[in-house]
């Protein structure tokens, strides 16, 4: 399948789409990961994150440092005030009590505000990050890997896993940090004001920590799953939006909404089956605390009540015991809560890790254009092992000139225009463009130096005067317009509510075919570029419209060398080379004349056809070369 066509139609794939199994790519995302990968992951995100974060996480680890202090330290008070307060009747010492109680909140207070405050920037600011990160890898990657990966699910994934970079920074932070060092002042506390009861306190550690692991082993599995069936359903939807007009045409939206539904329930039953794992952990959790400081309070109890210890000692004791159950717990969810941020993580490094397998050769010089002459010599190429589409295909399209190219559909026209923007490097042969082989220069210089229509013209975010500019930034407004003026644009681009400032739908759906296509051909006019690719350029426009089309893109071909896809007779007749093609191979070139003048030749049988379709048309109809025709033409010369 050529490039140019790989999208397909929605509505003939969507059905099968949504049924697949996951393509290769994400199969392997979601391989194993073992705790080694973890740690590697944790290690990576720490290492090319904390150095450029490092004040900003200095600050939040102090704010988080002097809440642990005054956690402590509210456990510590607690003796003084039982002891020489309400049992030693010092008064006195209310006060004193009182505002360090004040001053302990204040503190606390102003620092959650500042750790929340620095981490939700520092996230954002990692969110953003990784964002431009994974958009640049993504421009850098060959054409291959998005031909053989689903848009949508490719957006749903990075969507969904972006996140995950921020979270386990954070949560690796405010754990490492808050958590750890609160609990282990609250220890303190406790092993400072009665050894024996903290040994007692500190037993539920061992189980704690068996179901922690149980759990998290149960998660990571369905943590997985989830992630997969939820980037399905987002990139399924979205085909769905982007198809919408072919889904009504064809009725579709009650199967299509039945098979949704379909994968709307498996999401459902990972997400509540996530929660009912993950939440095992509460119960456990409390019922070994709530054994832990029911056996401390009676211990306790049963030593004040025979040996006469101070109460202060045990509701010091107590307290510290409470407020540590609270650190405990969210330590103890934070393997849970990693595991997801984890399998996140993992998922966007494993697309940040994917090496484009087209790149620039060692010493690559940009290329140089003078007169613009390509050639096409023993060209090669095939998309899958053993299906070759292109067979030795040789010829040239002479500088300044204009070359049309002829054939059935799976030909390999458009596959010829790939090659030449080195959207595919060959298998064999060569492609020079001012004796300049192509593979030897860089890509970059290359497609700068080409202006592409193609026959399903696509428009982006923005305004109409973006989209003609997105052929060359640096165009001036006066540029821009006369490039649509030229492409025959003009006229309804003033009738636009806000004229060049207009913002186009997704991907121009407020504007018709014929719209859309002239101004995809602005944009390649705007881009005043030395080689023209045109692949059926002026296929949506109607008789009327394709007439000053087709006059404005002469003015621009005078002096550019152009390589023309065409069914219409207009610009196959004008041409001054035509190559045509049939099933990959190279079978007849020429001019109009010469070919015509074949009589056994395909195309002069194609031209015969034509003609007479035209006059048997009625007034005002079309004459299109299309590919039954063709099929009739290759049947009739076999």
């Amino acid at each position: 399948m050529p490039v140019c066509r790989a999208g397909g139609s929605i509505g003939k794939s969507f059905l099968g789409r949504l049924q697949r199994k996951p393509a290769s790519f994400f199969g392997r995302l979601l391989g194993s990961f073992a705790s080694g990968e973890m740690v590697s992951v944790i290690r990576r995100v720490i290492a090319e994150n904390a150095r450029d974060f490092l004040p900003h996480y200095r600050m939040a680890a102090l704010c988080m440092l002097a809440i642990a202090a005054t956690t402590g330290y509210m456990a510590y008070l607690m003796k003084p005030l039982v002891d020489d307060v309400f049992y030693g009747h010092q008064w006195e010492k209310v006060i004193r009590i009182c505002i360090e109680v004040v001053l302990i909140f204040a503190i606390r207070g102003f620092a959650s505000y500042g750790q929340g405050v620095l981490l939700a920037k520092v996230g954002n600011n990692v969110v953003a990050r990784y964002q431009r990160r994974l958009f640049e890898h993504l421009m850098r990657l060959d054409i291959g890997f998005f031909t053989g990966t689903r848009s949508g699910q490719l957006a749903a994934q990075i969507a969904q896993n972006v996140t995950g970079i921020r979270d386990l920074l954070n949560v690796t932070l405010v754990a490492t940090t808050r958590d750890i060092v609160t609990l282990i002042a609250l220890v303190a506390v406790m092993v400072s004001t009665n050894p024996a009861l903290s040994l007692i306190a500190l037993l539920i550690g061992p189980p704690l920590i068996y179901a922690v692991n149980y759990l998290a082993r149960r998660l990571r599995r369905i943590n997985r799953e989830a992630v997969e069936i939820n980037s399905r359903l987002l990139g399924a939807m979205q085909e769905s939006v982007q198809g919408i007009s072919i889904i009504k045409a064809f009725t579709m939206e009650n199967v299509l909404t039945e098979k949704i539904s379909g994968v709307i329930l498996r999401a459902e039953e990972r997400s509540n089956k996530i929660a009912s794992v993950s939440e095992r952990l509460g119960p456990v959790t409390e019922i070994l605390a709530g054994i832990a400081i029911a056996a401390v309070i009676g211990l306790a109890g049963w030593r004040a009540q025979h040996y006469g210890i101070p109460p202060g000692d045990i509701f010091a004791f107590i307290t510290a015991l409470l407020l540590a159950y609270d650190p405990a717990r969210k330590l103890a969810r934070t393997q849970v809560t990693l595991e997801r941020a984890l399998i996140n993580a993992k998922m966007i490094y494993e697309i940040l890790d994917i090496e484009p397998q087209q790149g620039d050769v060692a010493n690559a010089k940009p290329l140089q254009v003078t007169a613009g002459n390509v050639r096409f010599t023993d060209v090669r190429f095939s998309y899958l092992d053993h299906m070759p589409v292109l067979h030795g295909v040789s010829f040239e399209a002479m500088a300044g000139r204009t070359t049309a190219i002829v054939g059935p559909s799976g030909a390999g026209k458009s596959t010829l225009f790939a090659l030449l923007q080195r959207f595919y490097d060959l298998d064999a042969g060569q492609i020079t463009i001012d004796g300049q082989d192509i593979s030897q220069v860089t890509k970059h210089s290359l497609r700068s130096k080409i202006a592409y229509v193609s026959q399903h013209p696509y428009l982006f975010e923005g305004t109409i005067s973006d989209n003609i500019r997105y052929g060359r930034p640096d165009a001036s407004d006066k540029e821009v317009e006369e490039a649509a003026r030229l492409a025959n644009a003009e006229d309804f681009i003033v009738q636009q509510p806000q004229g060049y400032h207009t913002l186009v739908g997704e991907n121009g759906v407020t504007l018709s075919g014929g719209q859309r296509q002239r101004l995809s051909i602005a944009r390649a006019i705007v881009r005043n570029a030395p080689i023209l690719l045109l692949d059926e350029a002026t296929s949506a426009l109607d008789n009327e419209s394709e007439a000053k089309v087709q006059q404005a893109l002469e003015r621009v071909m005078a002096k550019r060398t152009t390589l023309v896809i065409a069914h219409r007779l207009s610009t196959v007749v004008n041409a001054d080379h035509i190559v045509v093609l049939e099933e990959g191979q190279l079978v007849e070139e020429g001019t109009h004349r010469e070919l015509v003048a074949r009589p056994h030749g395909i195309y002069a049988r194609f031209y015969r056809m034509q003609t007479e379709r035209a006059e048997n048309l009625l007034e005002g109809g079309e004459v299109d070369t299309n590919d039954a025709t063709m099929e009739q033409i290759r049947g009739g010369r076999r």
